[in-house]
């Protein structure tokens, strides 16, 4: 790689974890909502919620579509959050 390029490289990947730093606020403040959601379920069986699932993926591909976005990549983003937190969910569950 060139020194040029090099340089370049080295401000992008500087921009990519600023980026990262927003990313891991706006996590926070998730799982911070989703202690608040798992406190108000009674059951664990409510913690999935397959029609809520498909109305997200379905919002984040319109989303990604208008944006220019390759869905695939929201899509495996948002399917992993989801199911990250609903092992999240289930681990904190104190209910019946």
């Amino acid at each position: 790689m060139s020194p040029k390029n090099k340089k370049k490289l080295n401000i992008l990947r500087g921009k990519l974890d600023k980026l990262d730093d927003k990313l891991i606020n706006i996590i926070k403040l998730r799982t911070n909502l989703v202690k608040e959601v798992v406190k108000l379920k009674e059951f664990k069986n409510e913690i999935v919620d397959k029609n809520r699932i498909s109305i997200i993926l379905k919002k984040i591909k319109k989303k990604s579509i208008s944006k220019n976005i390759d869905t695939k990549i929201t899509n495996r983003i948002w399917k992993n959050m989801i199911w990250s937190y609903i092992n999240y969910e289930r681990k904190i569950f104190k209910k019946k």
